[in-house]
Order: structure tokens, then C-alpha cells, then sequence
């Protein structure tokens, strides 16, 4: 009797998950609903273990949803020191009936309104019917027919009220302060269960998902609309209206003759060399001594050796910027050309368009292509990215740990990944697995904060400077081993090897704290087999979405191809150009100048010489107003070619 009124003081918190358990069940048939209504849309390569994975994927995302939408039951049903009374119970149960009928009436109106718009409901369809006075109906019109959906609808919400279970009440009144303390601990203990849930996990390693991590359980960008639910797209893009068109031109000709990221055929023979792309995790130029041998009065050494030594051999620029200042920018702007704008593009609407790329566009030239990254999958959102991208294999920290030819639990760092230097002997040992010509990226991972390296080599990278140096020297030695590993495969000599950075990081020197300094990632471009090519530090701007079209140059990719950037490499100097966006200013880089523009006016034009930018030269610069016309036909080509669903060229597949 003693163990039963024990479990009494729980019934709260068991009905509350019972009840939670029904609302994952509308949300599956809900699905099923979808899936069944638009199955044309899904038939083509859809096999069961595939379903299963989107099905698997789901659970995530309704996870989150569900946990959002449902915080108000959940705490009205386990707040304490309250007086439990039938009307409150009842406010309960129809507190969690309405909210999950919204949910299951939100997905049912998108099992139809998909075909128009092949992706789930965002935020913008609220602007995009915002001058509409028909909607009523509209809506009503879809219902007629639509009839099963209604029907099926009001069954659902019917099983939800008949099945709905409400928490035993204790039988003496004694029990009444035990009960309330029991409410209170509850609530304590399934809050770090509501926040992970609706991050999406419990890692340190794993950001708040966002739409964009439905590409990880999908083949086509199609497919994600099945993975995903409408309340999670609509609450995961409140405030996210971050891609509105200006006006700057008046038709799409004018603009084009400005700017335009459509670069057209060529009349070439592709050359099939292997492309190696390494983005490295916070390793800003100003670390590189080759790239500042006038910081400090000519006495800088940096703190990479073997970069400097790679640059002796390579090709890059004066003048090298990253195009965003987190990694989730990183990862578009370097692989599919496309920089951070306003917000990462990860965590737009946008990130669902159909997104082209140096994966993709090899792959379909028969290249094999697979993405490293030494974290668990899943985090940061890159695999999902890495597959919409054409990557057709991702090797993640769990791979690492499978290979017996490593110890994945001595190599793990304790918070983020594999350490650098085990991660890249894996990732050369795996390209000497794959059939050539491949394209392969790695994301690695250690000069990041906390900022520690392996134990073992504490005293060789002991604390000096600011605390990323010796990362960033631990780093450089895993890169030295790398390449003195793959110097040995019978790929190296035939491949092109491009060595940048995610973003910038620390600084201890006041240059790369500017405005603009904070943007200077490294951008070197590597090949071995190549001796008709002296290496050099070109005078040119380089940036990272201009690695694509470059390594497109390179191999004389002959179709046209979508990217933002250029090719370097084939362009004059006095044409090339950076972007990026900080703090509401985009900032445009040409003719040695540096110019400000906040979406309306020039604030700022400085010369790239005055590295501090003390001196504002607005309105006294013969370029600022050329300056000024292709940076609006840069933003409004992104705006509205984000807005579109435009970004692959008319011939990419």
C-alpha cells in the first residue's frame, strides 16, 4: 500500500509523458499523412532502409517541435503549490489538446500546400500572403478537397481527447505537500531533458538544429520536407527575415552586365587531378610568418613552420579574407561559393534551396568525393551540408573509431573531436582508399577553445603568447605529418591541394582586430605535380568563395558553373575582389580600397594600406561610386537569387 501511494506522488509527471508519447504518435501519422498525399514527389529512389532513415531523422525534429510547443502543459502540469482542482485539470487537457491539433492541423495543410512550394512552411509565407485578402477562401476552397485530410484530422483529435490521460489524484489529503514537492523535483529533473531535446542533443558539440540539419538524412533537398515538420520550420525561422531584395537595378540585364555568378563554358579538356581542400579550425593568417614579414618590424616568425614551408612551394595572395566569422560560414562560402550575408546561411530558409558545389560538380564528372570532419556526426550541421553539397561520404568521429588501424578513444580531445594529427592520418589513409580522380574536404579541429593540445605534447607546445599559439603550433605539425604521409601515395602528384581556414580567431596584433583584419584567413593553392608554375605571393584579393571557381580553372572545368567568387588565378588583379558582412555593413574590398556600405550609403572607404583604418576617405575617392555599383549587384544578386531558389547554373542538374 506504502509503495502505491509512492507511486501516487508521480502520477503527474507519468501522465505528462504519456501524454507527450501521443503527441510523437500525431506527429508520426501526421507524416505518414504527408508522405501518402504527396508520394509522387518522394517515389524516385526511395527505398525502405532509406524511409526509415528520414523516418529516423524525423524523430529529431518533432522532438524539438514537440517540447516547444508543449512547454506550457508541461508546466502546468508539474508547477507545484497550486490547488489541484477538476477545472484546473481540465485547463490542462485542453491546453495540450489545442496545442497539438495546431501542430497536426500546420502539417496536414502542408501535406498540401507542398506542391507548390516543394519545402515545408516557413515564417516568410506570412509575407508572402501578407497582401492577400482572399486567403479565407483560399483555404476553404483546398478543404472541399481535401476532404480525407478533415476527416482524418478530426479522428486524430478525437483519439487525443478519448485517450488523453489524466494524473491519478492521491486518495488522503495528507499526501497533498508530498505530492507538491514531487511536482517540484520533477520539473527539475526533465528540464535538462526539454533543453536538450530541443537543441537536439546533449553535446557541447551539437548546435540548436535548424532546418538546414534535415540534409542530413536526405538524397535530394526534396526529401527534407519529409523529415522535417511545419512547427519546427516556423518556429526555428521566427525573425529570421534576413533576405530582403533592394532595388539597386531595375531589371535582371542591367544587373547582370554589373556582376553575375553564372561563370559560362569553356572550350577546354577537363584535366582529372584529385582536389584536396583543408579547412582548418581558427587558423588566421596572422598566424602564418610567410604571410607577415612586416609585422613586428620584420621580426615576425609566426608560429607555423611547415605552412611557411608549404607556402614556399604554392601560390597565394597579398590580400586573403574569409567571408564569414563562424565555421557554419566557413563551410558554404568555401565549398559552394556562397558567403554569409546577415546571417549564417546555415540558419536560413535558404539552406534549403538547391545548392550546387566543387563536390557536386565533380561528382557528376565521375570524381568519388567524400567529407572528414572529426566530430561526432551531426555537429555543427555539416553533414547534412556536406550531402546537399555532392559529398557522397561523410567520415565523422564515429568512423575514426571504427578503424582498428587507430585508437579512437586515447585520440578523442575530451570535448570536440579526434585530434588534428590522428584525424588527418586517417583522412590520408582513407584517400588512399578511394579511385581516383576524387575530391575530398576535412574540417579539423584542435586549435579551438578550450585551446589545449594532446598531453603528450605539452611540453614541446608549451603556453605562449595568447593561448590559441600553441594549438595553432600543434596544428602545424599534424599538417606536416599529413603531407609527409601523402607525399608517399601514388595520388600526391596529381592533386591540388588548397589550405585555408574557416575563420579568424585570437589576436594579439592591432591589424588583424580592424574591421577588416579580423576577415584575413589564408588562401594557398598547393600542386605538386605542377613545374611550368613558379610558386609565388601574387598581388591580388583572394577570398574564400573564390576557391570553387578557381579549382574550376584549374582543371578547366569546361561547363558553366554557379559561384559568387572568381577565378583568381585568371583574373587581373585591378578585378579581384573580396566581400563580407559585419555587424549590419557589408564591406567590399578593390583597387586597394576598402569600402563600408550599410544596405543604403557608403560610411566608410579606407585604403588597404592604413591598416588600422584611421584615415576615412569617403567621398574623396574616384572609385567609391564604381565600388559602390558592383557591391549592389553583389547583394542583389545573393538577396534575390536566395529569395529564388536560383543558385545552381541552367545546365547543373
Amino acid at each position: 500500500m506504502k509503495r502505491f501511494r509512492r507511486l501516487e506522488l508521480l502520477a503527474p509527471l507519468g501522465a505528462t509523458i504519456c501524454n507527450l508519447l501521443m503527441a510523437y504518435a500525431t506527429y508520426f501519422l501526421a507524416r505518414i499523412a504527408f508522405l501518402v498525399v504527396n508520394f509522387g514527389y518522394f517515389e524516385q529512389g526511395l527505398t525502405w532502409s532509406h524511409l526509415m532513415e528520414m523516418m529516423g531523422g524525423g524523430l529529431v525534429f518533432d522532438t524539438s517541435a514537440i517540447l516547444v510547443t508543449n512547454i506550457p502543459y508541461i508546466l502546468l502540469m508539474l508547477l507545484p503549490f497550486h490547488k489541484d482542482t477538476h477545472a484546473y485539470r481540465q485547463v490542462c487537457r485542453w491546453v495540450f489538446i489545442v496545442i497539438n491539433s495546431l501542430a497536426l492541423a500546420a502539417n496536414l495543410c502542408d501535406a498540401v500546400y507542398f506542391k507548390y512550394t516543394m519545402r515545408r512552411t516557413t515564417t516568410t509565407v506570412f509575407q508572402e500572403f501578407s497582401n492577400e485578402n482572399n486567403l479565407l477562401s483560399i483555404f476553404f476552397s483546398e478543404a472541399m478537397h481535401n476532404v480525407i485530410l478533415i476527416l482524418f484530422f478530426g479522428l486524430v483529435v478525437y483519439a487525443v481527447y478519448r485517450l488523453y490521460a489524466e494524473p491519478r489524484q492521491p486518495q488522503k489529503s495528507d499526501n497533498w505537500w508530498h505530492l507538491q514537492w514531487a511536482k517540484l523535483l520533477s520539473l527539475i529533473a526533465v528540464a535538462p531533458f526539454v533543453v536538450a531535446g530541443i537543441r537536439g542533443g546533449f553535446s557541447t558539440a551539437v548546435r540548436p538544429i535548424t532546418i538546414s540539419n534535415a540534409n542530413q538524412y536526405v538524397d535530394r533537398p526534396m526529401e527534407a520536407a519529409l523529415v522535417l515538420n511545419t512547427p519546427f520550420s516556423i518556429y526555428r525561422t521566427i525573425g529570421k527575415d534576413v533576405f530582403v531584395v533592394p532595388n539597386y537595378f531595375d531589371n535582371d540585364e542591367e544587373m547582370a552586365e554589373v556582376y553575375t555568378p553564372i561563370h559560362p563554358a569553356v572550350a577546354d579538356s577537363m584535366q582529372r587531378k584529385n582536389v584536396v581542400v583543408l579547412i582548418i579550425e581558427s587558423f588566421g593568417r596572422e598566424y602564418i610568418g610567410a604571410l607577415n614579414k612586416n609585422l613586428d618590424n620584420g621580426r615576425y616568425q609566426g608560429y607555423t613552420p611547415f605552412v611557411d614551408s608549404l607556402i614556399a612551394q604554392s601560390i597565394t595572395f597579398s590580400h586573403t579574407f574569409c567571408n564569414g566569422r563562424k565555421s557554419i560560414d566557413g563551410m558554404p562560402s568555401i565549398l559552394s561559393s556562397i558567403p554569409m550575408f546577415v546571417e549564417p546561411f546555415f540558419l536560413t530558409p535558404a539552406s534549403m534551396n538547391e545548392v550546387s558545389g566543387i563536390a557536386s560538380l565533380l561528382a557528376a564528372e565521375g570524381y568519388q568525393t567524400a567529407f572528414f570532419h572529426g566530430a561526432q556526426r551531426g555537429s555543427m550541421g555539416f553533414q547534412a551540408f556536406a550531402r546537399a553539397t555532392g559529398f557522397k561520404e561523410y567520415y565523422g568521429r564515429e568512423d575514426f573509431n571504427d578503424d582498428e588501424r587507430f585508437d579512437g578513444d586515447e585520440d578523442f580531445d575530451g570535448t570536440w573531436a579526434i585530434w588534428d594529427e590522428p584525424f588527418l592520418q586517417y583522412y590520408a589513409a582513407k584517400m588512399s582508399e578511394m579511385r581516383q580522380p576524387f575530391m575530398t574536404a576535412v574540417f579539423t579541429a584542435s586549435s579551438h577553445h578550450p585551446y589545449k593540445v594532446p598531453e603528450k605534447y605539452k611540453d614541446r607546445f608549451p603556453e605562449e603568447g595568447i593561448e590559441i599559439h600553441k594549438c595553432i603550433r600543434y596544428t602545424d605539425m599534424a599538417l606536416s605529418k599529413f603531407f609527409r604521409n601523402a607525399r608517399r601515395q601514388p595520388w600526391f602528384s596529381n592533386t591540388i591541394f588548397v589550405l585555408t581556414s574557416d575563420h579568424t580567431n585570437l589576436s594579439d596584433h592591432p591589424y588583424y582586430q580592424t574591421d577588416i583584419g579580423g576577415f584575413c584567413s589564408p588562401i594557398i593553392f598547393y600542386e605538386p605535380g605542377v613545374t611550368d608554375q613558379k610558386p609565388e605571393i601574387q598581388h591580388k584579393v583572394a577570398q574564400q568563395i573564390d576557391i570553387l571557381p578557381t579549382v574550376m580553372g584549374i582543371l578547366h572545368y569546361p561547363k558553366p558553373y554557379f559561384a559568387f567568387g572568381i577565378d583568381v588565378l585568371n583574373t587581373p588583379p585591378e578585378e579581384t575582389w573580396a566581400v563580407n558582412y559585419l555587424n549590419g555593413i557589408y564591406q567590399y574590398v578593390k583597387y586597394n580600397l576598402l569600402l563600408q556600405f550599410d544596405g543604403q550609403q557608403t560610411v566608410g572607404v579606407y585604403n588597404l594600406n592604413d591598416s588600422l583604418m584611421h584615415d576615412n576617405l569617403k567621398g574623396r575617392m574616384s572609385q567609391q561610386p564604381q565600388m559602390e555599383r558592383e557591391l549592389k549587384a553583389i547583394i542583389q544578386q545573393y538577396m534575390q537569387r536566395m529569395t529564388e531558389d536560383d543558385l545552381k547554373a541552367k545546365n547543373e542538374e
